[in-house]
């Protein structure tokens, strides 16, 4: 294993019940961030443009053009901070501290706006359930630094397996990346063919999934998943996936959501949690290429060059 071991106080404790609230707030706010992305970047396959990256203290925009320059937009879970900066050396920041969604998005827009960015944006959350408009949102208004901060950690070691996970291909692969619609941690491998269109798909499943895929992240959790948990998935789904015998013991095929499913209490009270989510990423990306017959001599790394 690469570098030091890591021990089980390195995976804290994620209870979804306990920072629930925090969560629906911070899923808001990185969606108002989010879709500063997606109105700045230039449009990439996958919708890749849109998602956000990680960096020694929280998530980034990464530099997004505007204007003559860049502007970059990153939320700092250390110091609880949202950091502003644009390449003429103009800088904003933002506490992140308890207040609604609606008084975070006018404070963003006020700061953007100090900084010459007026950026046009679809104001209303993705991907959730009975969506609120920003400026009207009071519902979502928690904000716990210590609950933030113990997300971030676990967004960390989800990334180094990922980060781990994603050298051992040598086809075509995603960044791992952060997707604010969802609220997960991803990393996605392409087998080179196209994929059949997906019945009633809408643009924005239809260019996700234009070829065949397999994913795998961290999820904090929710609905059919009521804990934090690691996941994977093929898509198209081969028959025969969800029958799959993958690793470790504690994994299971959810049929709610169509992914093998690994929770995270399990991963973090194992003796070694990063060697049990890459076992999780490696049975399952087996199965899905197996048994969808992917040119994994073509496309897999040997064993003795894994780092």
């Amino acid at each position: 294993m690469a570098g030091a071991l890591l021990t089980v106080e390195s995976w804290p404790a994620l209870p979804l019940a306990e920072w629930r609230d925090t969560y629906a707030t911070l899923h808001m706010w990185t969606q108002i961030v989010g879709k500063t992305r997606l109105a700045l970047s230039p449009r990439e396959n996958h919708w890749w443009h849109t998602a956000l990256y990680m960096t020694a203290c929280g998530l980034t925009t990464s530099p997004m053009p505007y204007g003559s320059g860049t502007l970059e937009i990153g939320f700092d879970f250390l110091r609880h901070r949202l950091v502003m900066e644009t390449s003429e050396g103009r800088r904003r920041e933002l506490a992140l501290s308890a207040r609604s969604v609606a008084g975070f998005y006018r404070e963003y827009r006020s700061a953007l706006e100090e900084l010459g960015a007026r950026v046009r944006m679809w104001p209303v959350p993705c991907e959730v359930e009975n969506p609120i408009p920003f400026v009207a949102d009071r519902e979502h208004a928690s904000y716990e630094p210590a609950q933030a901060r113990r997300f971030w950690r676990v967004l960390v070691q989800a990334d180094r397996a990922l980060e781990r996970f994603r050298g051992r291909f040598r086809g075509k692969s995603s960044p791992v990346h952060f997707f604010w619609g969802s609220f997960d941690l991803a990393a996605t491998r392409f087998s080179g063919r196209p994929a059949p269109e997906r019945p009633g798909a809408d643009r924005i499943t239809r260019e996700a999934y234009s070829h065949e895929v397999i994913s795998a992240g961290f999820w904090p959790g929710g609905g059919a998943v009521p804990e934090p948990a690691f996941y994977a998935y093929a898509a198209p789904e081969p028959a025969g996936f969800r029958e799959a015998r993958v690793l470790p013991a504690a994994a299971r095929y959810e049929p709610a959501l169509s992914e093998f499913i690994l929770p995270y209490e399990a991963v973090r009270l194992s003796p070694s949690p990063e060697d049990e989510v890459l076992a999780f990423l490696q049975s399952t990306y087996e199965a899905g290429a197996n048994l969808g017959r992917w040119d994994r001599a073509a496309l897999d790394r040997p064993p003795e060059a894994w780092g």
